[in-house]
Parts: structure tokens; sequence; C-alpha cells
């Protein structure tokens, strides 16, 4: 960044000293012009043609330097076949125009036909009354005078640019040193929090940085709470198997003549408990992407497919917004409208009705069936793993706990209520739209 501003810096300021140095030197060359102009129009007033037809000035030029030999200042006037006439400060040596020219306007260049002396020359071609002779009249003096000037205009222009130059470089220095401070800053906050000393970056720092730093620190809370939740799901994991292992091992022990019943029935709650602590990883490690989206139709469809083919007898229906996208994985959708939907034909009268619409920025699956419902005391007992209300059915009473579980950690819930169409259960599971 410094380098690219002292680069920008420099251009610029070339650039400009360049065309403010063309402007200065521009106006004082016209200045000096100006001067050496009023002369040579004087000089044509005064001219006049002799009785011999030479030309002469009736009246004298006022500036001394036009006596003095070699003073810096001169004129002459000169015409085809004619004597030049000139100042005496020309004494012996004649201006000579670059090439043989006619000059109807003035005329102004350099000269240096004077090998000590760089001329500065202004000349103009006057037809004289009474003469045929186009006469050129030229006025020159020395550049010295010019180059001086110009000299002391740039000797005040350069230095102060690159004075300009160096504070403007130093000053883009400093703001982006301390531009980038609070990313130093950071850098060593991170460095301590990796070392152990903090948890977070809480020092207060510029508004262009602060979003910076609440999103750092909402990532390492997210990191925390994922951290957290597989501990949890570790201990509620072990918590779940030990109570089937020990029976086995106590019937192993004993001798039970029903152990091969009691490994079958256990194997499948160990089973179903590893499944739900799985559901729940699969969820947590997806959580993290963003753009997962699921067609909630497409699901409802797929599931009800399978769920029809184990039980047979029941009456699938469905119906809704069939564009509805939710923002998950489509393998977590199917899991939860699965655990649904079976539980509403293991325990329904053998109707269920799926609505799926949407509620503001929630996509809303209502699964209803015709048994006997829920009581109002037991709809938020039954979501919590492992409660049956009905033991006479095979499972192990984690379906709702998944589906809860599941929902929760994608931004969604479930609610358990009465089915106003069919008298039996209705769950409300909401999850965030696409």
């Amino acid at each position: 960044m410094i380098a690219i501003a002292a680069i920008w810096i420099s251009v610029l300021l070339i650039g400009g000293g360049f065309a403010l140095d063309r402007v200065l030197t521009g106006a004082i060359t016209r200045n000096f012009d100006s001067s050496l102009e009023y002369v040579l129009i004087a000089m044509i007033r005064s001219s006049e043609i002799g009785p011999d037809g030479e030309v002469r000035l009736i009246e004298p030029l006022g500036d001394q330097r036009f006596l003095e030999p070699y003073s810096g200042l001169y004129w002459q006037i000169s015409g085809t076949g004619q004597e030049p006439y000139r100042s005496r400060s020309l004494w012996e040596r004649t201006l000579r125009p670059p090439r043989e020219h006619v000059d109807d306007e003035l005329h102004t260049y350099n000269s240096n036909q004077f090998p000590d002396e760089e001329l500065r020359v202004l000349e103009r071609n006057v037809l004289l009354p009474g003469s045929r002779t186009n006469w050129r009249f030229q006025i020159a003096q020395s550049r010295d005078a010019l180059d001086l000037q110009i000299r002391a205009v740039r000797a005040t222009l350069i230095p102060s640019l690159a004075l300009l130059g160096l504070g403007l470089i130093i000053l883009a220095a400093l703001q982006t040193f301390y531009g980038l401070l609070p990313l130093r800053h950071i850098r060593r906050a991170i460095a301590a929090m990796r070392g152990g000393q903090n948890r977070r970056i809480t020092a207060p720092l510029p508004l262009e940085v602060q979003p910076m730093v609440d999103e750092l620190n909402a990532l390492l809370a997210h990191n925390e709470k994922q951290a957290e939740e597989a501990r949890l799901h570790a201990g509620n994991l072990a918590h779940a198997l030990k109570t089937p292992l020990t029976v086995l091992v106590n019937s192993a022990t004993g001798s039970d003549s029903e152990l091969a019943n009691t490994v079958r029935r256990e194997a499948a709650t160990m089973q179903r408990q590893v499944e739900h602590h799985l559901a729940r990883a699969r969820a947590v490690g997806r959580r993290g992407a963003a753009q997962a989206r699921a067609n909630v139709r497409e699901s409802v469809d797929s599931v009800a497919r399978a769920v029809g083919l184990l039980y047979p007898d029941v009456r699938l229906d469905a119906a809704g917004d069939r564009t509805l996208v939710a923002r998950l994985e489509r393998q977590d959708l199917d899991e939860l409208i699965g655990n649904l939907l079976e539980n509403a034909a293991k325990y329904g009268g053998g109707s269920v009705f799926v609505t799926i619409q949407r509620d503001g920025d929630m996509a809303e699956i209502l699964v209803e069936d015709d048994g006997a419902g829920i009581s109002p005391a037991d709809r938020d007992r039954v979501i919590d793993r492992g409660v049956r209300l009905d033991s006479g059915k095979p499972g192990t009473g984690l379906g709702l706990a998944i589906v809860r579980d599941v929902a929760e950690i994608y931004g969604g819930s479930i609610t358990l209520e009465e089915s106003e169409d069919l008298g039996g259960l209705l769950v409300r599971l909401r999850l965030p739209a696409g």
C-alpha cells in the first residue's frame, strides 16, 4: 500500500510539476518577448526611406544598450540589395535569419549564430512608404536574463514539489501504519487466545474493524457450542448404552432363559440410541453448510412411499406448497419427516394427512392422524428421550426426541397439538425456509 501510494504520488507530482513548469516558463517567455516586441514596433514606427533609398531611423531608440558593443541587446534592418542598417551594439556582427523567408507576421525564435551568446530574436518584414524593398526588421536580446528567470522558477518549483511528495508519502505511510494497527491488535489477541490467556477479543476497536471482530467472536462461540454439543452427545450416548449393556451382562450372568429375547430387545434399543445420536451429530456437522436446501414436498412424497410399504393399511395423503424449500440437508429432512410419519402410522387410526405451508420465514410441516391423540399434560413429556405412552407397540421412544433435537440444531422447533379435522394428534414441525 505504501509503495503504490508512493508511486502514484510521484507520478502525479512529476506530471503536475511538468505542466506547471510549462505554464510558468511560457509566461516568463511571453513577458520577455512582449518587451522585445514593444521595441520592434517602436523601431518600425521610427523608420523612413532616405533620398538614396536607404532606410533610417528618425528617432533613436532610447535603450542605452543599443549603443554599447556586445551589450546583449541588438537591432537590425536589412533588405534585398541593401546594406544592413544595424545598432552599434552589434559592432562588426550581423543578424542572419535561419533561412531566407518573408515574415508578414511577427516571427519569434532562438538563435545560436553567435558562438558565445544565445539570442532570442523577433523579426518581421515591412514594406515602408516610398520603397519597393521588403525590409526585415529584427530585434534580438541575449537569453541570459530569460534563462536566469526560468532557472530561478525551477529552483523553487522542483524542491517544493519534492518536499511535497516526500510529505505525502510519509503521510501515506503513517496512515497505512496506523490504519492497519487494529489488525495487529487482533493478531496479538488471537495469539493470546491460542495461548489460553483470553477466550474472546474484547479490546475496543474502530468501527471499520469491529464487525469483523464481532464475526470472529461469533465464530468462536459457534465452535465452542459445537464442541460442547459433541461432548454432551458423547455423554448421552454413553449413558444411553450403559443400561442396556448392564441388562445384557446381568442376563448372561444369571443364565436367564429369556437371554435371547433380552439380547434382541436391548440390542434394538442400543441401535436406536446410536441412530439418534448419529442423527444429531450429522445435523450439527451439516449446520455449517449455509447453502443446504431441500424441497419439502419431494421429501414428504419420498418418505410417504417408504412408510406406505411398512404400513400398507394406513392411508397417507399430502397437500400444500409444492415449491417450498427448507434450509437443511435433504437426508436430515427425510429423517425428520420419516419419524413423524412412522409415529402417525403406528399410533394413529389408519389415516395420516400432511400439510405443507409457509409461515413468514419458516416452513411448516403439519402431520395429523386420526388416533387417540395425546393429552395436553403429556405433550411436553412425550418429546423427551425414551418416553413412551403406549408400551404395547414396539419402539424406543426416541422418534420425537430425534425430531426435536435435529430441528433445534437447524433453528427450528416442534410442537404437539390436537388435530381439528382428524381428531388425533397434530405435530407442527417448523424449519427455516429457503
